[in-house]
């Protein structure tokens, strides 16, 4: 029960407790808001215009809240709440199927807490239901596929099949890549070719098809629905792994290119702080090669889980760390395995757990130097400076105790493991909401929308080559409808224009912009005049033009 509470207290902190972010945030938040009370709800709008990057199901759910509450950043939200807490359910409830009762909290809480899946938890985009629906997904998988009769069986496969179509709805078919690649790879690597013609495997395709054709269908049937799908279908799914022939605009392959081995090299920060305690499972579990098959059964899943996912996006053009997150349960499953085995561990597990012991305290030093550099920034505006010293320093302090304490019990590594989580647990309540409450303020887009809806009230606006994110904070905070235009020469005459301006403003205090070496900000020429200029400290920065003058 405590460790549900700190859970449910880390996911809080990190939902509850910081304005849209970019990137990516302020643009989902556009989406679900548009969603809220637009009449179609088959295709998503990025200020008025159609999305089609992703499945609306993330954009119902948050657009529930966001109609009840309005635009905060809280109310869209809640719903990540839930995704969360069905992750860490799905991946307790396989853990306690593979490896019984003791490993479904070690699996929940590790799961919740590697970095990667912390970040797709609190973030508002489609990742957060993506890895929930995964989870749930892998534990039908397991219970299909090992199960002794045809009855459990078919609730198994059925589970996932409806967990998939979730992922679908969330993802499009990339959603379906990590089960998929898991139950291809068990087939193999277990010969167990009979798999396949089971008629249990099958029946659930049912629900699939039902779910996704019937969004495929509303789709089609609106505006433009054939131009839809393309983008759905071909653009932003084979485009995301090769060069397709398409316009600029949809011509994902362009963004986020990856590099050889940019996964295995960022592998480190994926798993943080749990990094190390992933190397010793994975020595174990290449000494389970030698077990029986049934013997090394989760370690044997949980690979399967892993590598093909990791081969398989390491060859795609586009990498982002995000797309790894479907293949953390299967890294959890293998800890949890590994943590149950305290009898069998050596001194390299014992190096492992107290090197991580290390590894938070040195975490604990960064926080509260990241912590006490944002203060001073804002030390002028702050309304509660107590609070935000108070939540620095305690809970360095709890972090650091625990981590001490994790190292001083070698003979225990079950107590070792308890004090590492909650060390880490109290990093991410206590200092890190004291960072959220002061980076708010770099990222504060609402304040800009709003002074230009002021400043801009009596006359049209047009946005000068705007980004996404630009677009969507006008779009929910000053007007909707707001035309934008790609070139100057193409600005009317009778409106007033918003451009951003190049680089960030510089930070508050004189003495951390010269300790981070920030420039200050250069003035370009403006295609008109300047009626003000808007900026965020070390942050975005704005400017409203009139053009005829």
């Amino acid at each position: 029960m405590a460790l549900a509470v700190a859970l449910l207290a880390v996911w809080c902190v990190g939902l509850f407790a910081r304005n849209y972010w970019t990137p990516d945030e302020p643009r989902e938040a556009d989406i679900a808001w548009r969603m809220s009370w637009q009449h179609d709800k088959a295709v998503p709008l990025l200020a008025g215009e159609a999305f089609c990057e992703k499945p609306p199901l993330t954009y119902w759910a948050a657009a529930l809240p966001i109609r009840a509450f309005g635009p905060e950043p809280w109310a869209a939200r809640v719903p990540n709440l839930l995704y969360a807490i069905l992750t860490a359910l799905g991946v307790g409830a396989l853990c306690r199927r593979a490896l019984g009762m003791g490993a479904s909290l070690v699996g929940a809480a590790v799961m919740s807490t590697f970095l990667l899946s912390y970040q797709v938890a609190i973030w508002l985009a489609t990742d957060a239901p993506l890895l929930a629906a995964d989870a749930i997904a892998l534990l039908g998988l397991y219970r299909g596929f090992y199960a002794t009769d045809r009855r459990e069986r078919l609730k198994g496969y059925t589970l996932m099949h409806a967990a998939l179509a979730a992922a679908f709805l969330c993802k499009s078919a990339a959603g379906w890549m990590v089960p998929a690649l898991t139950l291809g790879l068990l087939i193999v690597w277990e010969r167990r070719w009979r798999e396949l013609l089971r008629i249990e495997l099958y029946a659930g395709l049912l629900i699939q098809a039902v779910l996704i054709f019937s969004w495929v269908w509303f789709v089609y049937t609106g505006p433009e629905g054939l131009a839809h799908l393309k983008v759905f279908f071909w653009n932003n799914l084979v485009g995301r792994f090769t060069h397709v022939d398409a316009p600029a605009e949809v011509q994902y392959a362009a963004a986020h290119r990856n590099t050889p081995g940019k996964y295995l090299i960022e592998m480190p920060v994926y798993l943080f702080p749990w990094t190390l305690l992933v190397l010793a499972a994975l020595r174990h579990a290449w000494k389970a090669r030698l077990m029986s098959l049934a013997e090394a059964r989760a370690p044997r899943f949980a690979l399967a889980v892993t590598l093909p996912a990791l081969l398989v996006l390491s060859l795609a053009a586009t990498a982002r760390n995000i797309y790894f997150a479907p293949a953390l349960p299967g890294i959890a499953l293998l800890v949890s395995w590994w943590a149950l085995r305290g009898a069998q561990h050596d001194k390299w597990d014992l190096l492992a757990l107290r090197a991580t012991a290390v590894v938070l305290l040195v975490s604990v030093v960064v926080l509260l130097i990241a912590g006490a550099v944002i203060g001073i920034d804002a030390w002028s505006e702050m309304q509660a400076q107590g609070v935000f010293v108070a939540l620095l320093l305690a809970g360095g302090a709890v972090a650091a105790g625990y981590a001490v304490g994790a190292w001083r019990s070698a003979a225990d590594s079950f107590l070792m493991q308890r004090y590492l989580m909650i060390s880490f647990l109290a990093l991410l309540i206590g200092p890190l909401l004291a960072v959220y409450v002061e980076v708010n303020e770099w990222q504060d887009l609402p304040s800009i929308a709003r002074a230009v809806a002021e400043d801009a009230r009596s006359k049209p606006l047009t946005l000068l080559h705007p980004d996404e994110t630009t677009r969507a904070m006008i779009d929910m905070y000053t007007r909707d409808a707001v035309p934008t235009v790609a070139d100057a020469a193409q600005l009317p005459a009778d409106s007033l224009a918003l451009v951003q301006l190049p680089g960030r403003a510089p930070p508050r205090s004189a003495m951390i912009a010269k300790l981070l070496h920030a420039k200050p900000a250069q003035a370009p020429g403006l295609p008109g005049t300047l009626i003000r200029e808007y900026q965020l400290p070390n942050g975005r920065r704005y400017a409203l033009i009139d053009p005829k003058l």
